[in-house]
């Protein structure tokens, strides 16, 4: 008898490499850790593969001589065939270091994977995806158009703002005032409109103060022909108001003053009814006449808005006698209007830094 045993079955014998060292030659440097489970799965998939294809392959070449009786017998159906353990992968020397936190997940991706395969779904998902419905806001697709329509509707709208803009400040208002130089002296009502600035309205109350006479000296017309606009003052409650605001201003903002009170309390609406055209000149009259004609078609004053308030609300004051008398009450409180302050909190001194005792 020959010394020589045996050849051993293929599938008793080692693997030519390790998973490891598999992976270790088929990296190469620093891969994400996407890339190496990808990598790891399928080195262990194709030695799954080889490690059957060789067992296959022992058992179709094995001969007659190499049935052992418990073969035999599993063929008779006297015992049946004991069930092979599947090998246990030999995972080998760990080269990385986060190899150890997804050990688990690479088995649990390869189980899924046999799973579906299994199933027939090819490791794909046929969930369609749908929107959320609790998210309010709906994103819109922006295409050409798309921007095109939005840009018509935000010119219409300003279109549309602009024309309701003309309307209110094309509007009439009635402003009863009254000359104030210590004393009320009644002045009479100074018709505006709501878009004209405060400069204008001054102009038109020195116009009244010289058709009047206001003036204690008998040249009283002379003095206010040589008054200028300049030379004047707008005194809304106690509030200063400067030559360069219009109406309009205080009416869209609601600009309030002390106590809370609005400075203007004009609407900001546009009127109900369009409002009417100037009338044309008409030739063959002379310029008196054309005035007079233009005059008598506009609306009566005492039908636009604001021609019952108080007079004494809005002082018409010489800018010369307050810089003699701004120490004196009521001239004292007076102060000029600033847009970014409030008035509401504002706790009222005078010109010392003394609180009035009215001063909210």
């Amino acid at each position: 008898m020959s010394d020589s045993t045996p050849p051993q079955n293929s599938r008793f014998t080692a693997q030519a490499t390790e998973t490891s060292q598999r992976l270790s030659s088929n990296t190469v440097g620093l891969v994400s850790a996407s890339d190496y489970r990808k990598r790891r799965a399928e080195l262990l998939d194709q030695q799954d593969r080889e490690s059957r294809e060789a067992s296959t392959t022992g058992t179709g070449t094995s001969t007659g001589a190499d049935t052992t009786p418990a073969d035999s017998e599993a063929e008779n159906g006297s015992v049946e065939p004991v069930k092979k353990k599947a090998k246990k992968k030999n995972k080998g020397k760990k080269l990385l270091s986060f190899d150890d936190d997804e050990d688990d997940d690479t088995e649990g991706q390869g189980a899924t994977q046999e799973d579906s395969s299994k199933n027939g779904d090819g490791g794909g998902s046929d969930k369609k995806f749908k929107a959320n419905a609790s998210v309010k806001l709906v994103p819109k697709a922006m295409t050409k158009a798309a921007l095109r329509k939005e840009a018509t509707q935000r010119e219409a709208l300003r279109k549309e703002f602009l024309s309701i803009q003309d309307a209110v400040k094309n509007t009439e208002i009635a402003i009863p005032f009254v000359f104030y130089d210590g004393a009320d002296i009644p002045g009479g009502t100074v018709r505006v409109k709501k878009g004209d600035f405060v400069w204008f309205f001054l102009d038109k109350s020195r116009k009244v103060g010289a058709d009047m006479g206001v003036g204690e000296t008998a040249n009283a017309t002379r003095a206010w022909a040589r008054v200028g606009v300049d030379d004047l003052m707008l005194v809304r409650g106690s509030i200063i108001i400067p030559h360069h605001y219009d109406f309009y201003y205080f009416l869209v903002n609601k600009s309030t003053g002390p106590g809370g009170q609005r400075i203007f309390s004009y609407s900001s609406d546009p009127p109900s009814t369009p409002v009417a055209a100037a009338p044309a000149a008409t030739e063959g009259l002379s310029t008196a006449e054309t005035k007079a004609a233009a005059i008598k078609a506009l609306p009566d004053a005492k039908t636009l808005e604001g021609a019952n308030d108080d007079p004494t609300l809005t002082k018409v004051v010489d800018r010369r006698w307050y810089e003699r008398n701004k120490h004196i009450f009521p001239a004292s409180t007076w102060q000029d209007f600033d847009a970014g302050k409030d008035y509401a909190k504002e706790v009222r001194r005078d010109a010392g830094g003394n609180t009035f005792f009215f001063s909210r």
